[in-house]
């Protein structure tokens, strides 16, 4: 219910219901993929929030909690209706700040009534509005105020609230509460059971939080069960800053006004701002990156949970850049939590078989480990979320300073039983992590348990000396984020989302109203195949069909990159040889190494395979026949982009369309495959 949805309704031409119901689906398809779990998920525009609200309504205002006022609001004669808080835009009285809102100012977090704004503007039509009388319902902070600030005082202490909380409260108290309003002129909310208020519905900040009592409802006819029972049952709340007055003042005032037994709030878990870039995320403006942006980036969910938890702003504002996600996603999740695992499975299965070997624990490494994990457990009872997350990434450093101290390939020859005493202790801080996890990186730990075969999660097992005696195969956890991939990540995200699908839009009706497709000649500009000469080849430690083969490419850094090549050629048939490199190729993990490139071979239709190997020196590039010889291309490719250019062999002359390929002043061409494709 609420403002909101009745405008943009509105603006759309749909009714609010038509809205909600279309926005759930979305709202449940993003929680879905980032794996946001509920008992219900609830709506509070379901039959059984309107018999509750209206209810406790009603033992409110029996209780002498609720008065009436006549006002004056702001009222749009273009669109002939009286505009709600959010919707009127203007200066703010406080800070200056030039689109603060009716409600409440962005810029300085002030709560506000739309009268108070200077230049005020309707925020649909931008129209100058103008003042008209109405009469509301409010709901009487000053005289709730005693029994208020007596349960604030026992509860922000037994329910170790979080510090901004405890400030932002105990600064409403301060002061001075005032009456709030809890009705508006709108069509699409909750009727207010009162005569001669029938036409008006409550305030969204009125019903909205009553709304966790009758989502519960609709979940379990057993709901006064945890509602009723204040004694048994502790509630906790996790809340952006802005709302904490409406979790921590009105909701608890309009509970305590009933005179009924509800339960409360037990523990406020509230954060700080997260702040984009050089501004601050805003949803009615669409700035930063939001749930179904994460989705479209193609980063999996468990790499943007891991971020949020890693920064939650429990303390302070944290600034998210796309600078500081590449650092904290490369150094800490892969160089810290999937190294630790890494490194310690593809040890175990290189060396012992996947087997867990059986020796004693190393206790002093066991022991340091059981007493952080003790510690995470109580950081999570108390709601410290990112501190317990952090505290997982401490045990990870942990684990990696030990496999670096203990070298076990070096002792895995010289004293075997150290070494076999190193494995099985980080073995089992792995399985333990994979149970750490779980709250925070669900599919990650879905995949360790898998490895391990776990047949059981359960936090008691923590710290159990009992475990599996055998690993499956592991693999990669997380690909690395490279510079170029943040770097069109943070051109794409720029501006509003409404500047990115004008900006979307104009390049897709560019590229309709072009009449002229790309040939396959200029498909070749995106590339740049270079010789390069092969100084190693050796067997992939972790797949059987692929070599690991390092390259001179004519620069003064090495290239390693990973090849199919073990079925039809020879170590030795390839080393020394000189061969056609795809230089600018996304770099990608095979089983654990990372590959810097694809060589350049043919194939013909009965699978023959040939390796391209020209006469040229390392560092020289590949051009079509006759074209210019044009600087190389700036940006790393894709291995699909790649392979929308159509190299291709005829008559042993490699082409791209109907033209042959030129390097070192030669074509380029095959002794074997004389006709095929080359990839």
């Amino acid at each position: 219910y609420g403002t909101a949805t009745e405008t943009k309704a509105l603006e759309e031409g749909v009714t609010p219901r038509e809205l909600c119901d279309r926005y759930n689906e979305i709202h449940v398809d993003i929680y879905n993929w980032f794996e946001i779990e509920f008992n219900h998920f609830g709506r509070t525009s379901r039959p059984v929030q309107t018999e509750i609200v209206q209810n406790l309504f009603k033992r409110v205002d029996e209780a002498g909690y609720i008065k009436e006022a006549t006002i004056e609001q702001l009222y749009c004669e273009k669109d002939e209706r009286y505009l709600a808080d959010r919707y009127v835009h203007g200066i703010c009285p406080h800070c200056g700040y030039e689109d603060a809102r009716g409600d409440q100012c962005e810029n300085c977090g002030k709560l506000l009534d739309p009268t108070d704004l200077e230049s005020p503007r309707c925020g649909t039509c931008g129209s100058t509005p103008v003042i008209r009388e109405t009469s509301h319902l409010y709901l009487d902070l000053p005289k709730i105020k005693p029994i208020l600030e007596k349960w604030i005082n026992e509860t922000k202490v037994s329910g170790f609230w979080a510090n901004n909380a405890v400030k932002m409260t105990e600064s409403w108290i301060r002061d001075g509460l005032k009456e709030r309003a809890i009705t508006r002129d709108l069509k699409w909310g909750i009727p207010v059971p009162k005569e001669g208020f029938e036409n008006k519905v409550f305030y969204v900040w009125f019903d909205a939080t009553i709304g966790y009592i009758s989502i519960t409802a609709d979940l379990t006819d057993n709901w006064e069960y945890w509602w009723r029972s204040p004694e048994d049952t502790e509630l906790f709340q996790f809340i952006g800053k802005d709302n904490i007055p409406f979790h921590t003042v009105i909701f608890p005032s309009t509970l305590l006004a009933s005179g009924e037994k509800w339960t409360k709030l037990h523990h406020m878990s509230s954060s700080e701002y997260l702040n984009y870039e050089s501004g601050k995320f805003s949803k009615s403006k669409g700035i930063g990156v939001f749930g179904n942006d994460c989705r479209d980036t193609g980063i999996p969910a468990d790499v943007w949970r891991f971020y949020i938890y890693y920064n939650r702003p429990e303390n302070s504002d944290y600034q998210f850049t796309w600078a500081d996600f590449q650092e904290k996603v490369n150094g800490e999740l892969i160089g810290n939590f999937a190294n630790l695992v890494n490194r310690t499975l593809s040890f175990l299965n290189r060396f012992y078989d996947g087997k867990i070997p059986e020796s004693p624990l190393d206790y002093d490494i066991w022991n340091a480990v059981k007493e952080k994990e003790q510690n995470i457990t109580r950081k999570l009872d108390r709601a410290e979320l990112r501190g317990a997350f952090r505290d997982i990434f401490s045990l990870c450093d942990l684990g990696n300073k030990a496999f670096q101290a203990g070298e076990p390939w070096r002792t895995r020859k010289d004293t075997p039983e150290a070494a076999a005493k190193l494995l099985k202790t980080l073995t089992f801080l792995v399985r333990d992590l994979a149970i750490l996890v779980k709250p925070y990186l669900p599919a990650t730990s879905r995949q360790l348990s898998e490895w391990f075969s776990l047949e059981s999660d359960e936090w008691s097992i923590l710290g159990s000396e009992e475990g599996p005696d055998k690993i499956a195969q592991s693999e990669i956890l997380f690909e690395k984020l490279e510079d170029d991939r943040i770097a069109d990540l943070r051109n794409r995200f720029s501006g509003s989302q409404a500047e990115r699908k004008a900006v979307a839009e104009a390049a897709e009706a560019e590229a309709t109203a072009s009449d002229t497709p790309e040939t396959p000649e200029q498909s070749l500009t995106a590339l740049d195949l270079r010789a390069a000469r092969i100084t190693a080849v050796e067997q992939h430690p972790n797949a059987d069909k692929l070599y690991v083969i390092t390259l001179d490419d004519g620069t003064d850094e090495p290239r390693t990159i990973c090849s199919g090549l073990v079925n039809d050629y020879k170590p030795e048939e390839l080393d020394g040889k000189t061969i056609v490199l795809a230089y600018n190729l996304k770099p990608a993990k095979f089983r654990g190494i990372k590959s810097h490139g694809m060589l350049l071979a043919a194939e013909d239709e009965e699978k023959n395979l040939e390796v391209l190997m020209p006469d040229a020196q390392p560092g020289m590039r590949v051009f079509l026949e006759g074209a210019a010889q044009a600087d190389p291309p700036a940006k790393r490719i894709s291995i699909d982009r790649f392979f929308e250019t159509p190299i291709h062999v005829e008559g042993g002359a490699v082409k791209v369309g109907d033209t042959p390929l030129i390097l070192a002043g030669s074509p380029l061409k095959t002794t074997k495959v004389l006709s095929g494709k080359v990839g």
